[in-house]
């Protein structure tokens, strides 16, 4: 794996029962880059996450994250930052006390974690929210904590899956702002969301999965070159490019 890629993957494949989730996926994301990860429901898109996250092993196919391979799973989550759609957070505990246990989780030193969790909560404006239990936390609260401990131990490579979820739209600026800044940091993002606008702006590469198969990857502007007539949008490109891949599997014996 060339240093310069923060994700390669080679053949990468699972299955469910008869059920093929995703097939034979090769990819390569730059390391310091914005990857968006596009598709339909059912594309193979959290899949693909799960693998590369080491959450799911793989029928077959290889790959490595942050230059470690993905069956070694004791030296690729320490590099490795997610945040799912679904927010893992306890209930139970106040938003601090759960930024504060998932610090010690990754061994980042206490006074360090700290910092750190001063900084961010005052970023996402949950400072005054902090010493409340996360049960009585709205959706979009919940899920501007999960990213908060999703890059609390400034991961080399970080996984969303739809991080705007259920967040008011000054939240959801700010954690378009917060992408932008780990990718300038050299941080590689791997983003998956229904909002292309967000991809739009925030992606230097986008890859379009269908039917578990990635049947398009470009820059923004490639994309959109193969809507109709060329400098359409990337909602006409999305629909262009699946649209084609619906036409090709229909064609196949």
């Amino acid at each position: 794996m060339s240093p310069s890629l923060a994700i390669a993957a080679d053949g990468l494949a699972k299955r469910f029962g008869s059920d093929v989730a995703v097939s034979g996926l090769d990819l390569e994301v730059a390391a310091g880059t914005v990857y968006g990860f596009l598709g339909p429901n059912g594309a193979g898109k959290t899949t693909t996450i799960g693998m590369l996250t080491t959450l799911l092993r793989p029928s077959s196919g290889t790959a490595r994250v942050a230059g470690y391979p993905i069956d070694d799973r004791k030296t690729v989550t320490p590099h490795v930052g997610y945040l799912p759609e679904t927010p893992p957070v306890y209930d139970e505990l106040t938003g601090r006390e759960q930024l504060e246990y998932v610090a010690a989780l990754r061994d980042v030193p206490e006074a360090e974690a700290s910092a750190r969790i001063e900084s961010l909560l005052s970023r996402f404006d949950l400072v005054d929210d902090a010493d409340k239990r996360i049960g009585a936390y709205s959706k979009g609260m919940k899920q501007k904590t999960a990213l908060v401990q999703a890059i609390l131990h400034e991961p080399a490579v970080l996984f969303l899956d739809e991080p705007t979820s259920g967040l008011d739209p000054r939240a959801a600026r700010t954690v378009r702002e917060v992408v932008a800044e780990l990718a300038a940091g050299e941080t590689t993002v791997f983003l998956s969301t229904h909002i292309l606008p967000v991809v739009d702006e925030l992606a230097d590469e986008i890859g379009v999965m269908f039917e578990g198969e990635l049947v398009a990857e470009g820059t923004p502007t490639e994309l959109k070159q193969r809507a109709e007539g060329g400098g359409g949008t990337l909602e006409d490109a999305f629909l262009a490019v699946t649209d084609e891949a619906d036409v090709r599997a229909a064609r196949e014996p």
